[in-house]
């Protein structure tokens, strides 16, 4: 089993794809990562851009910079963001196409709640 190029022992790749998911399921760390796809962009620009806190901006880009989704540069005295590989804007815009043809069914889909749990 390997993620990123690095041997995941003990891990399915089923397990992983649904850590993934779930780390994508969070609207927030999902908001960031979509403003990312128009370029790199500063923790302030992401602010504004998503409407979030800086401070829940700033935790949510610790969280997707640890999970490999997003990388982070120097630039004089600010911090620019940017998704680490160009397939998670692909994930993403699968996504949307996705969602196009199924969107209402995901709205009224009653087995999953806010959190990602199923019911029953």
């Amino acid at each position: 089993m390997y993620c990123w190029g690095m041997p995941v022992a003990g891990v399915t790749t089923t397990e992983l794809t649904a850590k993934l998911f779930r780390g994508l399921a969070d609207p927030s760390r999902l908001a960031i990562l979509e403003t990312l796809n128009a370029g790199a962009l500063c923790v302030g620009d992401i602010v504004e851009a998503t409407g979030l806190s800086q401070s829940n901006v700033s935790n949510h880009l610790a969280c997707l910079k640890e999970c490999g989704l997003v990388e982070s540069s120097r630039e004089g005295r600010y911090i620019h963001y940017r998704t680490r590989d160009p397939r998670v804007s692909e994930l993403l815009g699968l996504a949307e196409e996705l969602l196009a043809d199924v969107a209402q069914g995901v709205k009224t889909c009653t087995r999953y709640t806010k959190e990602g749990n199923a019911h029953g």
